[in-house]
């Protein structure tokens, strides 16, 4: 009979995988402390916490109306994303969920909540996305070429001296976090306001971009022009081939 159960609840939900088929309890059974084992990640909550939402899979499993297995350890496991399960853990406790500034995995934290059916949760993490505020960002860079040195002189590394960021202050900030250097702007107590002296701590331009996507930016449009270089005698320290290939480039975001 066990077996029959399991191998229905298998067709119904495949999301928890073959190993999560070999207990069943009745919710009587459960602890009122529970440890789980999520993909790896150990957690402890309460069962109260697990069956607080009363038409999701946690729930069914735990009041004993689905099988779950334990691993060595005695803990429940579920074959799902761990890490991501702290974000779920959240939603139950308190009915929301609060992500971190640039938080890179939204479409994934919706598909765990569409696979643990709270739909609660989905909708959630949909408004926030929603709730975002429009705007556009200006990223630009100054570069050369770092041209390479014993017999690898053929070989040309990109060389960048610092990425410079334009745009409203508040949606700077929530862009790139800790990521923004402030210390080149004059007026760090106005926050509704726009500013071209911002700057990256790091010189990473596709991590700037990834960050920008991840907000919900687009790219609109882009810019390039190269300096003249070789028009001028170098400064005394500078590489005379690398300031022949001396470029200003500058990209528009724009966000909806």
């Amino acid at each position: 009979m066990l077996e029959q159960r399991g191998e229905a609840f298998a067709c119904r939900h495949p999301q928890f995988g073959p190993s999560s088929l070999t207990v069943s309890m009745s919710g009587c059974d459960f602890p009122s402390v529970i440890e789980l084992n999520i993909g790896g990640v150990f957690y402890t909550t309460t069962l109260k916490t697990l069956i607080s939402q009363p038409d999701s899979h946690l729930n069914a499993i735990f009041t004993g109306r689905e099988p779950i297995t334990q691993d060595a350890k005695g803990r429940y496991f579920l074959d799902r994303d761990g890490v991501l399960f702290r974000y779920v853990l959240d939603f139950l406790r308190d009915g929301t969920v609060v992500l971190p500034e640039c938080f890179r995995e939204r479409e994934r934290l919706k598909r765990e909540a569409e696979k643990y059916v709270l739909p609660g949760l989905v909708e959630a993490i949909a408004s926030e996305s929603r709730s975002r505020a429009s705007g556009v960002i200006t990223v630009g860079y100054r570069g050369s070429f770092q041209f390479g040195k014993d017999g690898l002189a053929d070989v040309k590394f990109r060389k960048l001296s610092r990425i410079l960021v334009s745009g409203r202050v508040t949606l700077c900030r929530d862009v790139f976090g800790e990521t923004l250097n402030e210390s080149r702007d004059p007026d760090h107590g106005q926050s509704e306001r726009y500013t071209s002296r911002f700057f990256l701590k790091h010189s990473f331009l596709e991590q700037a971009f990834d960050m920008l996507i991840e907000q919900g930016f687009k790219l609109a449009g882009s810019c390039g022009s190269g300096t003249a270089g070789c028009g001028a005698e170098p400064k005394p320290g500078v590489d005379a081939e690398e300031n022949r290939w001396n470029h200003y480039n500058e990209f528009v975001f724009v966000r909806e």
